[in-house]
């Protein structure tokens, strides 16, 4: 079984089309405590997304579903939470931000939170 590691999603969907909400239900099915925060007040299966910023301890990866557009309004909550690492899915790739990350010893991934799980990458 793979480590826990406490996963926050940026972006979160409760469209079961949307890749925020697969990659949410994958992460629970691999058994790690997800975080799922996004603008709706809904759920994903019955993890209720979370509307607001709130203060998390303990944060292994942050995986991000916002495009480099509305990401700044993430970027001192992101830091916040000191985690390992930020995955940067497809279409969310960020040099500006990478950096940013980087400065705060924070590693950046530029990869597909789904593949990663489904290949043991994770």
């Amino acid at each position: 079984m793979l480590k826990n590691k406490p996963t926050v999603v940026i972006g979160a969907s409760p469209n079961p089309d949307r890749y925020s909400y697969k990659a949410t239900l994958s992460l629970l099915n691999a058994k790690h405590k997800v975080y799922p925060i996004g603008i709706r007040n809904a759920k994903i299966n019955q993890l209720d997304i979370i509307t607001s910023k709130p203060v998390l301890t303990d944060i292994d990866t942050v995986t991000l579903y916002v495009g480099k557009d509305n990401q700044s309004a993430w970027f001192d909550y992101i830091i916040s939470l000191k985690p390992k690492r930020v995955i940067f899915n497809p279409g969310t790739e960020n040099d500006v931000f990478e950096k940013v990350l980087s400065e705060h010893g924070i590693e950046t991934i530029e990869a597909c939170t789904l593949v990663m799980l489904a290949t043991n990458q994770y």
